[in-house]
């Protein structure tokens, strides 16, 4: 199926999620567009919120923002990152997504019930968009991969860190010390 038409199907499910109760998100991944529940936990909230507060105060005329799908349509991709750096003023030009090229980075905070989409697709999808840099935060080890120097669909480095270092990522340094953990069963109330 064409990109065209892939879009075509994502803007109409999108438009059906509005009516829908709870928060919904429209991707178009490799088996095309599909409609998926999004009820990210307060600590996924949490990190993402730590993550945008440090990487907003860099680069002036960029921000760090989540909300936007970043597409890729000769590859025939359309994700929605937790977070994505990008010129301030593309959040007032018209559509939806917005262009992989003006996508300077993207974080990923991994979720305890699709790790996989994060690891596997998400991962070789941006280096095909071009995105130069890419961190997952993976609240259910404490740990923190840094992605960067895209080439075809995979990145050539990859660091790797732990909730608590200070972790260089692209132009920017980001502080986890106050990133927190998915709560282990058993665990409430200690």
């Amino acid at each position: 199926m064409d990109y065209a038409k892939m879009r075509s199907i994502a803007e109409e499910l999108g438009a059906y999620a509005e009516r829908l109760e709870g928060t919904w998100t429209v991707e178009i991944g490799p088996s095309g567009p599909r409609l998926a529940m999004v009820c990210p936990s307060k600590r996924h909230e949490g990190t993402v919120r730590r993550i945008r507060k440090q990487l907003a105060v860099t680069h002036p005329g960029y921000i760090c923002a989540n909300g936007p799908e970043i597409e890729h349509p000769s590859i025939g991709r359309m994700r929605r990152p937790d977070a994505l750096v990008i010129p301030e003023a593309v959040l007032d030009e018209e559509g939806l997504a917005v262009d992989a090229a003006q996508v300077l980075a993207v974080v990923e905070i991994v979720s305890p019930s699709n790790p996989s989409n994060d690891y596997g697709e998400k991962l070789r999808e941006y280096p095909a968009m071009g995105v130069g840099h890419c961190l997952i935060a993976d609240p259910r080890t404490g740990t923190i991969e840094v992605h960067s120097e895209p080439c075809g669909d995979r990145y050539r480095s990859k660091e790797p860190y732990i909730f608590g270092d200070v972790v260089p990522f692209g132009p920017w340094t980001l502080e986890t010390a106050a990133f927190r953990r998915y709560e282990k069963a058993g665990d409430a109330g200690r």
